[in-house]
């Protein structure tokens, strides 16, 4: 169970066992204060902090991703307001045995201090987090480090960084200290960005027991570490083969075996070192740095001896004489040099002079890819002529004498020989390095054009680059001093160079500037990647897809219309995409005539539940409305999956599921008759080619197509991202990462309970002899009976696709409701029923009568005529078809599909039998209708 509580989810476990977090009780929370001697005032304040809902609800803005993270610690889901920086802190926050609680989003706080121009502020300010610790009660701001000395610059006052390095917020400090607590701003410089990753790998079994590793199964994977201390991860899985993943990964985070985990990815599994305890990790760490340090020291060790050679200044030199004052050095090309010996041996300790065969082969690696790199084809032809002429000549007692261009030929071959190992190099020409390439232009017209393309260019309007230099001729004449503009081309160039991200910018606004952004997803540890295992991050979106639809004739059946009637063109269908974004598998696929809504969301959640019987740790959406619904996060918070927001306009944040889109498009909808692509030149569509006009297919036919493709076709095909199919990347990687059977999660009647949508305020009175009513229909149940249940408040839930069934929570039972006009609001959806309320309160307020409608009246308009006409009866054809779609729920099974929802599944499974309910609803058909008058309810976004 779980209730929302001023924008956090209270979650309840369902067993005693499943209470993880150890928030302070009241006589914990008095004992703590009194080990700090902390005042009333502080327990005051900190009582405010424990007591209040968090202050706002953060927001993606154009760079951040926002989101909830369902916490162990408290119980409770914790927003915040950028994943790279105050997530990264709820990690830590998460995994420190100091912290005792943590509240996001602490009620304002005032500040006071002087501006940079000596102005007085006074505001209030809104901390990320209150902190409180076995030793200490903080407020924490969370910024990143390059943001910090930006306002460090702006307010000077307000943030400021020690010599410690440690940033402070002087105000606030100022606030906290009188009441005896503490202000910390906490940088993004201090993320240990490994840990954050390996806390996400182990966060599954983070609050379990080393006692559910099986006894001889831990056994043995000691014996196996302790005989090869140092083994690594992978190698570690792959002898132990017997022993499930999941055992390894439990012993790891319980610490029974050590693993680093702030200097190793456990995603990197090949290099990751596993020890039998720490205290043999830090013992193997000291004996390695000894052995490093004795193999860097004696790398620098040279022998001087007469005919050796030495590197000095990226030349080859040769030792000609060794003299008890001075060392003798000869260049290839015939340069003397005297050292005395005491420069050498400096020279040599300071690394400026060493032994060929001392050089690092990653530095001749790099050089040689650098010199290889500028080699233009030409160059290439030109070396390989040269390496003919003097291929007989680089023995040194060659028959013949070289002329002088071959003997400089050959020098540089032997050169590059030394040098590289390779003296080809040496015969590659240099021509790139000749000429003069420095700026024509003087500093002062460079400036002068830099900063007039910037004012005059690089703005809103829109100016051509010819209007521009054309003005800033006239500008250089009446300069003073007068400048000598430059060319056109060179003018030209000039603004191409400082094209993109910040120029278009500053031109065509922020959406045009996305198309010039850096796309990045895995640069270095700072930026996120897509999951280092199946499940860990999963993406959902929708989109419409381009073919037009037709009313099937069993839809047409159902409305009771003859097959004479001709079919219904039922516009354009919304898919909806669950997408792994490790192994790009496509988890679940839903296809409906609605527009994107939490029904959408609800089931592709239920079919990834039923196809894997596992939930997703994080999951990537966008900021739309249905992915804001409360029902929505609490199914997330009830399975602890953290929700994360994708930045407004940043459509490369979920690249993933955007270029799957099109894919399933380009590689399926658009070899379909009917479908929209020929649209795109919409003036060039006629009757004839009309998508409309050539529909042939059904929603039905389409989705078992639509699913035939995903979880067949596309989950066996080579993936370009990858090198491998989406299916075996996903079967590699829960073989590596574990399958983790201990999250899994069942299909069962609990589950599709959670994944129902509830009323507005989650609750409704239970009427003696009627029931409990959502939106105008009462629904009753036997339970409602007892007298302890009349009139009280209960939790409800409802079917979006059949009104005529609803839910509530009854002595800590969910009991299945039949509505009071069964027969007439069975396969009816919601967005029916609203559309058809809707229509009566129109035409009641058009009368001028009261604007209440009954359950009665609802019964009564479904059965009329009207309902076979307009806009009724296009909206009861989808709800058909969408219907239909549930029903079938295709999910592939081996090599062939499988119907895996009957027909009752779209309104869960029943607890009474159907004659009950048939009994009951007749019942209620003579009943008077209640007084009661209800506002119309609109339940969720559509």
């Amino acid at each position: 169970m779980l209730l929302f509580f001023g924008g956090s989810f209270v979650l309840f476990p369902r067993t005693a066992e499943e209470i993880t977090h150890r928030m302070l009780d009241a006589r914990s929370f008095d004992n703590w204060c009194q080990s700090l001697a902390l005042g009333q005032a502080a327990r005051a304040a900190i009582e405010r902090v424990r007591s209040s809902p968090p202050s706002r609800r953060v927001q993606s803005g154009r760079g951040n991703v926002s989101g909830n993270y369902p916490s162990r610690k408290m119980g409770v889901t914790i927003q915040f307001e950028s994943h790279r920086n105050e997530l990264a802190r709820i990690y830590e926050l998460e995994s420190d045995p100091n912290v005792l609680e943590y509240y996001d989003q602490p009620p304002k706080i005032e500040l006071d201090y002087l501006s940079k121009n000596g102005k007085r502020v006074r505001t209030l300010y809104t901390p990320d987090f209150f902190v409180i610790c076995s030793d200490s009660a903080v407020w924490e701001e969370c910024k990143p480090e390059d943001e910090l000395k930006r306002l460090a610059e702006d307010s000077p006052n307000r943030y400021q960084q020690g010599e410690d390095g440690q940033w402070h917020c002087p105000p606030a400090e100022a606030y906290a200290h009188p009441l005896g607590l503490g202000f910390r701003v906490w940088s993004s410089a201090e993320i240990n960005w490994v840990f954050q990753q390996n806390f996400i790998w182990l966060e599954d079994y983070l609050g379990l027991d080393s006692i559910n590793v099986d006894e001889a199964a831990s056994a043995s994977v000691m014996a196996l570490i302790r005989a090869n201390e140092g083994i690594t991860l992978l190698d570690l899985l792959q002898q132990a083969e017997s022993i499930d993943a999941d055992d390894i990964y439990t012993l790891i985070a319980t610490k029974q075996i050590y693993v680093d985990l702030k200097a190793e990815r456990l995603a990197n599994s090949d290099r990751v070192r596993v020890f039998s305890s720490q205290e043999i990790a830090q013992a193997f760490q000291l004996v390695t740095q000894v052995e490093a340090s004795t193999a860097s020291s004696s790398a620098q060790i040279i022998q001087v001896a007469v005919g050796a050679s030495v590197c000095w200044d990226g030349e080859i030199w040769e030792i000609v004489n060794t003299g008890a004052t001075s060392t003798d050095l000869l260049r290839s090309d015939g340069e003397f040099v005297e050292l005395p010996n005491i420069a050498f041996e400096k020279l040599i300790q300071k690394g400026k002079i060493q032994t060929i065969s001392g050089r690092e082969p990653s530095t001749n690696k790099a050089e040689i890819e650098e010199i290889l790199r500028r080699a233009r084809p030409d160059d290439i032809k030109e070396a390989n002529r040269r390496y003919e002429i003097v291929q007989s000549h680089l023995e040194k007692d060659a028959p013949t004498c070289p002329t002088r261009t071959i003997r400089r030929w050959r020098n540089q071959y032997w050169q590059a020989e030394k040098l590289y190992g390779y003296g080809y190099l040496g015969l590659l020409p240099d021509h790139q390095k000749k000429g003069n390439y420095l700026a024509k232009v003087d500093e002062a017209t460079q400036a002068f054009m830099l900063k007039f393309i910037e004012e005059h260019y690089e703005n809103l309007k829109q100016r051509s680059k010819l209007r521009v230099y054309q003005a800033f001729v006239e500008a250089c004449k009446v300069h003073e001093p007068k400048l000598s503009p430059p060319s056109r081309i060179t003018f030209t160039q000039t603004i191409q160079e400082r094209a993109g991200y910040e120029q278009t910018l500053k031109r065509e606004g922020r959406r045009a500037a996305i198309q010039k952004e850096a796309f990045y997803w895995e640069l270095e540890l700072t930026t996120p990647r897509h999951g280092d295992r199946p499940f860990e991050i999963v993406h959902i979106d929708h989109t419409q897809l381009d073919i037009e639809l037709i009313s099937s004739l069993g839809s047409l059946a159902q409305c009771n219309l003859t097959s004479g009637d001709a079919t219904h063109n039922l516009g354009r269908p919304w898919a909806t995409f669950m997408v792994d974004a490790y192994s790009r598998r496509l988890l679940a696929v839903y296809l409906t005539y609605e527009e994107p809504s939490y029904r959408s969301c609800m089931m592709v959640l239920r079919l990834c539940v039923q196809r894997f019987k596992r939930f997703p740790q994080t999951i990537v959406v966008d900021n739309g409305s249905e992915f804001h619904s409360h029902y929505f996060e609490q199914l997330l918070a009830t399975h602890r999956c953290t929700k994360k927001h994708r930045p407004p306009a940043k459509a490369r944040f979920g690249a993933v599921v955007e270029r799957l889109f099109g894919t399933a498009n380009k590689q399926m909808i658009h070899e379909l008759q009917g479908n929209t692509k020929i649209t795109r030149n919409v003036r060039q569509v006629t009757k004839s080619v009309q998508p409309k006009n050539l529909a042939v297919w059904t929603m039905g036919e389409l989705y078992e197509l639509l699913c035939e493709w995903a979880y067949k076709v596309y989950d066996q095909r080579q993936h370009p991202a990858l090198g491998q199919s989406p299916s075996t990347a996903f079967t590699e990687g829960l073989a590596l990462g574990g399958s983790r059977l201990h999250c899994r999660v069942e299909y069962d009647e609990i589950f599709r309970i959670l994944t129902l949508p509830a009323p507005e305020r989650g609750q409704r009175k239970v009427q003696p002899g009627q029931g409990i009513k959502i939106s105008h229909i009462y629904y009753w149940s036997n339970a409602f009976r007892d007298p302890e249940i009349e009139q009280s408040m209960v939790e409800v839930r409802y079917d979006p696709f059949d009104a005529s069934i609803a839910y509530a929570l009854v002595r800590k039972q969910w009991v299945r409701c039949i509505s009071s006009h069964y027969h007439q609001f069975q396969g009816r959806s919601e967005k029916e029923v609203r559309l058809i309320t809707a229509e009566l309160i129109k035409r009641k307020r058009d009368q001028g009568k009261d604007i209440t409608v009954t359950d009665k009246e609802l019964a009564q308009f479904l059965s009329s005529t009207e309902m076979k006409e307009g806009k009724f009866l296009e909206q009861r054809l989808r709800t058909v078809e969408n219907k239909a779609v549930i029903q079938k729920s295709v999910i592939v099974e081996g090599d062939r599909f499988i119907n895996n929802i009957d027909s009752s599944d779209s309104t869960l499974s029943p607890v009474a039998s159907t004659e009950h309910e048939l009994d009951e609803s007749d019942a209620y058909e003579d009943r008077q209708d209640a007084d009661e008058p209800e506002d119309l309810e609109f339940y969720g976004e559509y």
